[in-house]
């Protein structure tokens, strides 16, 4: 009894479901890749035992050496103002200013290393309260609470 196929087999591989596949896991990547908050700033935080939630779309970096960095926008979908550059003490105040004007309810974070001078920290929040931004000083969590006095 010889069975006849209906149809006839293909000889050439069908890439359709494979491209498919190979743009939902291009998707997924690109997804996820914008949860990530990179530092890209080495900065040795301070310890404080309260944490915000408060997730700030621009940051200002102070290295050990007192080196400042500004990330405009970290929220921009261009990336272009998500990219942490170095900036003088003098031009910060003027950036900070344009960054009022076009939003003026947006918070601020400060990221210092904790062996810069109390001073100098104070003098980048003095920029930032002239210019009538709210400024979040940001800190790593306390490994060990300290002992109630």
């Amino acid at each position: 009894m010889a069975l006849k196929r209906q149809f006839p087999t293909l000889e050439t591989f069908s890439m359709s479901s494979m491209t498919d596949v190979i743009f939902l896991l291009l998707i997924f990547f690109m997804v996820t890749s914008t949860l990530i908050h990179p530092a890209a700033i080495d900065v040795n935080l301070p310890q404080s035992g309260e944490q915000t939630s408060l997730k700030p779309q621009t940051e200002v970096y102070v290295d050990s050496v007192r080196n400042l960095y500004l990330v405009e926008d970290r929220n921009d979908s261009t990336g272009l103002l998500s990219i942490p550059r170095e900036i003088k003490l003098e031009e910060l105040a003027p950036r900070l200013s344009a960054i009022q004007q076009t939003d003026s309810l947006r918070p601020v974070a400060l990221y210092a290393d904790e062996r810069v001078p109390y001073g100098y920290v104070v003098d980048v929040l003095d920029m930032a309260a002239r210019s009538n931004l709210r400024l979040v000083l940001a800190t790593r969590a306390r490994s060990v609470p300290l002992e109630s006095k």
